[in-house]
């Protein structure tokens, strides 16, 4: 089977003579850490920060009916790709480093150095979306290997005050508003229809709310009608 890679819905296979002809293995992110060394004490202290973007490499070829220009704005481009090593998945990333393309033409081969985000996510998860009846909670899965950072939607009404696995989080004034959409990951609350930013009606610390692998119940106090529920699993 041919390697591929999918940048935003649109597969090299589709595009005019290119051949992608090795893909970068499948690995771990780095750990960003501080190492601290204390006169006395045995061994040292490592504080993580974090996981850490990195490149992944693949190597491109061309075919003998070929369109540069078609290849280079393909891949001059950012969002979301998918290698085919692991197609169920994708990353978030932004193509930064120079390319090539004169190398490419003379030799029909070159490098491209693809710049990712640390995590990965599933192709085609589904929102979930939960209609509120007399509930006070719900569930949801992440069927990742790391914690995830969702983007909730919350419809209803009146001061709610929300939980996540039995411990309070957050306290989210819907007294004036129809509903309010949570990005997590990015740590900011907004409208979904007007985009207008809305973290003045959140009291909490948006860095709290990780689904952890497993079932999380999400459960609250107040009058909610509906809640949306996207990214909620995570790979790295």
């Amino acid at each position: 089977m041919r390697e591929y890679i999918t940048l935003n819905g649109l597969s090299s296979e589709n595009i005019t003579g290119l051949l992608v002809q090795t893909l970068p293995p499948i690995t771990k992110p780095k750990i960003r850490t501080t190492i601290e060394e204390i006169d006395g004490k045995d061994g040292d202290i490592i504080t993580k920060l974090g996981y850490s973007a990195y490149d992944k490499e693949i190597t491109i070829g061309l075919t003998y009916k070929y369109d540069i220009d078609e290849i280079i704005e393909f891949l001059n481009s950012e969002g979301i790709i998918t290698f085919s090593n692991e197609p169920d998945k994708y990353y978030r990333y932004c193509i930064v480093e120079q390319i090539d393309f004169e190398k490419l033409i003379r030799f029909k081969i070159a490098k491209v150095k693809i710049h990712v985000q640390p995590f990965k996510y599933a192709l085609g998860e589904n929102k979930r979306i939960f209609n509120i009846l007399d509930e006070k909670e719900i569930f949801v899965r992440n069927n990742g290997n790391i914690y995830s950072k969702p983007i909730v939607t919350i419809k209803g009404n009146t001061i709610i005050n929300l939980y996540l696995n039995d411990i309070q989080l957050f306290v989210i004034d819907l007294s004036n508003e129809n509903e309010i959409t949570i990005d997590f990951e990015k740590m900011n609350a907004y409208n979904q229809e007007t985009l207008i930013y809305k973290n003045r009606l959140v009291t909490g610390n948006y860095d709290n709310f990780n689904l952890q692998v497993g079932k999380n119940k999400i459960s609250w106090n107040g009058i909610v009608t509906q809640i949306q529920i996207e990214n909620y699993s995570r790979w790295i």
